[in-house]
Order: structure tokens, then C-alpha cells, then sequence
């Protein structure tokens, strides 16, 4: 029996035309419109779907969001209860997301952001090297892709402290969970890398008390969401001198507006939201073998919990 398979808001870019030959015995079509071909919609997929988009589908069985993160569907009033909400489980992010926060703590490490500052002022002046266990890590999300990026910057030496919802055990890092142990993380952490998924409990929560609860002189990588981050109060500690530096590549409203003062912050990096981005083909494949699982029965990988928002 053919099933049909929607893209909603991402069916450009190629993305039709992979999924249909990984699953050429379906009909995958890309949704602009209603239309009488809704009826037929078993499985949607997709990154930025359109509003009540969903209450097109009566049939619809799942759902798959083209990403780790799954804010974008979470709490919709258009998706029934029995619609099942499945993430992409690494396909290939993982690794990209490790290249970047090693990226940003390298950066750090061999004061390349302040090398930057000081050719600004035509400024020759060299600084003591720093080694890898000289510089303390902290990683605010001990996920799929948390979880590589804490191992792979132990494995190389710096000193990692992860942090989480609930308790992890990772070889060569300091997993601690909880809200109570967050301050300790922050006060620890040279660097301070996240990479946690958004929910209510996470908005807005590097806000200016706890920015302040990092070392004099420590350095922010957000790669995680942007309502996690007070950008005026990230402004207002790189502008005091409390922190060196900021590499961001998520924000509140994207793409970043180009009156955004954080644009132009002599201290601050940004980047498009680059820092892990979805591999079309190992995607694909991913969701295909999730398809097949789910009408065999069995357990899926990246099933989101919706009263806990990931």
C-alpha cells in the first residue's frame, strides 16, 4: 500500500526529491495548499511548518522534524495527542557540532579572539600559550549531540564539567544535573558551551544573574536555542569587561535583524545557525528506517515527550 509523505515548510531545496528516492514506493509531495490529496497524508516532515498546517491531515500517524530541536512542534493545537513527534537522532550533526564548539574553544584557548581585537588597533603583542587542561569547559546540555561535544573536548584535554536535566555518566567529564548544581557549573566554566534543547524550563535562562555566576574574563558559546539566551544582558557583561568574548549561532528571532546591536559587538561572533545543520541523505535515511519501526511496533529513536518539551 502506498503511503503518502507531506513536506511542510521545507520541501524546497532538494529535500523532495531525496526523500522520494529513499522511499521510492511512496508519494512524497511538497504541501503548499489544502487539497484533496490531505486525506491521504500518513507521515509529515518538516522544520518550519505553517500554522494549523497539521489540521490538514486527518489520518496523519507522525510527525518528523527535520532537526534535533522540536520547539517549532511542541505544544501546537493543530497536532492530535495520538500523533506521535519524532526528532532526528544525529545524522550526521553530532560531528558537526563538536567541529564547532572545538572551534569556539580553541578560539578562546589561543586568544585568537583577542589577537582579532588587537589588529583592530594595529597592536603587536603576544600572550602566554594556554594548554587544554588550563581551561575549564562547561556544557549546558548532555543530549545526543551534548553528550559528543563533552567527550570529544575531554578526550583532548580540557577540563569538562556537563550539566543536564537529569543524570548522565560520561567517561572523562563531570556530569551534575539539576537546577541547584547550574551555579556551580557556571562558576567553573572558562567556557561556557550550550547546547540545550528549548523549553519552558530553559527560556531565558542565561539570563544576567546567572552570565554573572561565570568566571571574570569567561567566554559563551550558544549553539543551543536563542530564547536561552538575555542578549542585553550578554551585551551588558561584554561591555563591563565580565566577559571576553561570545561565538552565537542561534537567536531570539531568525534571521537576525540587521538593526540588532549584537551585529556589530566588537566582541561578539556570529554565525547562521550553521553550527549543526541537517545531511539531506543520512536524514532520509534515518526517517525512512523510524517509518519502518513505527508500523512494525517497535520503539523509535528521538520519540519527544511532549509534557517534557524534547
Amino acid at each position: 500500500m502506498t503511503r503518502t509523505i507531506a513536506l511542510v515548510g521545507d520541501g524546497s531545496n532538494g529535500w523532495q526529491a531525496v526523500i522520494q528516492e529513499i522511499l521510492p514506493n511512496d508519494a512524497v509531495v511538497a504541501w503548499s495548499r489544502p487539497s484533496a490529496q490531505d486525506a491521504a497524508v500518513d507521515y509529515a516532515i518538516g522544520w518550519a511548518p505553517p500554522a494549523q498546517v497539521f489540521a490538514h491531515f486527518p489520518r496523519l500517524k507522525a510527525i518528523f522534524a527535520l532537526g534535533a530541536g522540536v520547539d517549532r512542534f511542541v505544544g501546537r493545537d493543530d497536532v492530535a495527542s495520538t500523533v506521535r513527534l519524532i526528532r532526528l537522532t544525529d545524522a550526521g550533526m553530532a560531528a558537526q557540532m563538536v567541529e564547532y564548539a572545538l572551534y569556539g574553544v580553541l578560539r578562546y584557548q589561543r586568544a585568537m579572539d583577542v589577537y582579532e581585537s588587537q589588529q583592530t588597533r594595529e597592536l603587536w603583542h603576544a600572550h602566554p600559550p594556554r594548554l587544554p587542561e588550563a581551561v575549564r569547559v562547561g556544557v549546558l546540555g548532555l543530549g545526543e549531540m551534548g553528550g559528543q561535544v563533552a567527550r570529544a573536548l575531554a578526550e583532548r584535554g580540557y577540563g569538562v564539567t556537563g550539566w543536564s536535566r537529569s543524570p548522565k555518566s560520561i567517561a572523562g567529564v563531570r556530569c551534575l544535573c539539576g537546577l541547584d548544581r547550574l551555579d556551580g557549573v557556571l562558576a567553573a566554566s572558562d567556557v561556557l558551551i550550550n547546547i540545550l534543547p528549548s523549553t519552558p524550563a530553559t527560556r531565558g535562562l542565561l539570563n544576567h544573574v546567572r552570565l554573572a555566576r561565570l568566571p571574570s574574563g569567561a567566554a559563551l558559546i550558544n549553539a543551543g536555542r536563542g530564547d536561552q539566551v538575555d542578549l542585553t544582558a550578554l551585551r551588558s557583561h561584554l561591555d563591563s569587561g565580565h566577559l571576553r568574548s561570545a561565538l552565537l549561532d542561534v537567536f531570539p528571532v531568525e534571521p537576525l535583524p540587521s538593526d540588532d546591536p549584537v551585529w556589530r559587538h566588537p566582541k561578539v561572533r556570529v554565525t547562521p545557525h550553521i553550527a549543526a545543520e541537517t545531511l539531506k541523505y543520512p536524514a532520509a535515511e534515518q526517517i525512512a528506517e523510524k517509518i519502518r519501526q513505527l508500523e512494525a511496533g517497535e520503539s523509535v529513536a528521538g520519540e519527544v515527550v511532549r509534557e517534557r518539551g524534547y
